[in-house]
């Protein structure tokens, strides 16, 4: 498979498990891969990501409803102001309270919250996409590693096993020596196979520890003398795959692989974006509408019942008096608070036009960044099929030769074991010697390693092809 860069530069940085020092956990290839996914801080903070396209989905939602608000205000006014009582400018304290509710609703916005809402809906799916290709690599990865310390195990248990087998021969040399049936050299040389023997079992120790330490690092389990795989037995299956011609596994993974749906997802963003960009240049129609009111806490002047006839002048013709009333005013104090409110209350309502002519250029120019983003995502979709193209046939040819290779180093290991058989045979009645004996065992156990070698190789091969028909690598 194709390394993404952020596949070569994953770091499998996971939170801590809180693993006890004083008891063995022993790891499934499933609890593994689980632990893997779960635990994975990149994976976490992609879906990190899909709570802010949630959130931006929520504001999409939001533009389709009225904006109302609400303000008030009190305020003192200190210093110079008339005295109702007397007329004259005193230093005295007034207050006031102004309150008022506006609503907004936008009738005509060139689609703009339309626009919105589908571009945060493909958002939240491009960021699942996103999360699940990144699950995708995270399998591979660990289950690359998770065989690897299988083959090294499977390793050790062989040549635990060889060594068994070489200490009874060189028990039974060292009988046949000392009674004379076999020459002194043939006791040295099964003595450095012997040697050979426990230096390999070393090496394969140390080999099996350094594959368990980087798969106990993946998953960040610190105490790695309690770190043990699980005895499962990982057989040969899946075959039925390469049944298969690379151009049906191509046409397979363009309908479910999570790469190319997210490429596909960002050319439909582009392409709402430069929707969005087209809109700003529509005129924008807005209704509104506003109610307010005040409050004043001053005393006020009240005319009362009693008044006076002040005289305003002679009717020319007649040269009669002319009496006006003059009423008397009193001091009272301030109305209720809410026949105040309903006697100085005010409405608002309309209309506002807005149609963008000129903003320098940024409006056209934004189009044009969207339109040459929308045709950049195009290309990269096309990069992704090619990529994915040219991966699923390596990986196609990969497992054929893999399988190949899986074959014949069985029919070498069958071959090497019946001559191994065979100089242990003539070895034990003295009709080979010990070099020859061990010449034969030697060649045995490389080519039991390279069949362990080729079968595990063989498995995630066969996986990976897998994954791209869309079945999942819950079991090996």
């Amino acid at each position: 498979m194709r390394n993404k860069p952020y596949l070569i530069a994953l770091s499998f940085i996971f939170l801590c498990a809180g693993f006890s020092h004083g008891q063995k956990k022993t790891w499934t290839l499933q609890e593994a891969i689980e632990h893997a996914v779960e635990n994975n801080v990149q994976i976490r903070q992609a879906y990190l990501n899909v709570l802010d396209a949630q959130t931006a989905k929520r504001d999409a939602i939001g533009g389709f409803l009225p904006s109302i608000n609400m303000s008030a205000n009190h305020s003192w006014n200190i210093g110079l102001n008339q005295n109702i009582t007397t007329g004259l400018f005193e230093d005295v304290t007034t207050q006031f309270t102004n309150a008022s509710v506006n609503v907004g609703i936008d009738i005509y916005r060139g689609r703009q919250n339309v626009l919105q809402l589908l571009r945060s809906n493909l958002a939240i799916l491009a960021s699942q996409y996103q999360i699940e290709d990144m699950k995708e690599d995270v399998v591979l990865y660990v289950a690359n590693g998770y065989l690897q310390a299988v083959f090294n195990r499977e390793a050790l248990h062989t040549e635990q096993a060889q060594l068994k087998l070489t200490e009874v021969e060189f028990k039974r040399t060292q009988e046949q020596v000392n009674a004379g049936v076999l020459p002194e050299g043939d006791l040295y040389e099964m003595e450095a196979v012997l040697a050979t023997q426990r230096q390999e079992v070393v090496v394969a120790e140390n080999q099996y520890m350094m594959a368990k330490i980087s798969l106990a690092q993946l998953l960040l389990v610190e105490d790695y003398n309690q770190f043990e795989i699980a005895e499962e037995d990982f057989s040969v299956s899946g075959e039925e795959i390469l049944v298969q011609t690379p151009s049906e596994l191509v046409d397979k993974a363009l309908n479910h692989r999570s790469d190319i749906k997210l490429a596909q997802t960002n050319i439909e963003i582009a392409q709402t974006d430069l929707s969005l960009a087209k809109s700003v240049t529509q005129p924008n129609l807005t209704g509104f509408y506003s109610y307010s009111s005040r409050i004043s806490y001053a005393d006020r002047l009240v005319q009362t019942d009693d008044f006076q006839l002040v005289p305003l002048g002679f009717v020319e013709s007649t040269n009669d008096l002319v009496l006006s009333p003059v009423y008397d005013k009193e001091i009272a104090s301030a109305l209720p608070i809410g026949e105040q409110f309903k006697m100085n209350d005010g409405h608002n309502f309309g209309l506002s036009l807005n149609i963008p002519i000129l903003n320098g250029f940024l409006s056209k120019n934004n189009i044009a960044r969207n339109k040459i983003n929308v045709e950049r995502t195009k290309f990269q979709y096309k990069q992704q099929v090619l990529d994915l193209e040219n991966s699923i046939n390596q990986a196609y040819n990969d497992t054929k030769g893999a399988r190949q290779a899986f074959k014949a180093a069985q029919k070498t290991l069958e071959a090497r074991n019946k001559a191994y058989t065979y100089a242990q045979n003539s070895f034990e009645v003295g009709a080979a010697n010990a070099f020859e004996f061990s010449q034969a065992k030697l060649q045995f156990e490389s080519a039991q390693s390279a069949w362990l070698r080729a079968k595990y190789d063989y498995i995630f091969k066969i996986k990976i092809l897998e994954l791209y028909f869309g079945i999942p690598m819950n079991e090996l």
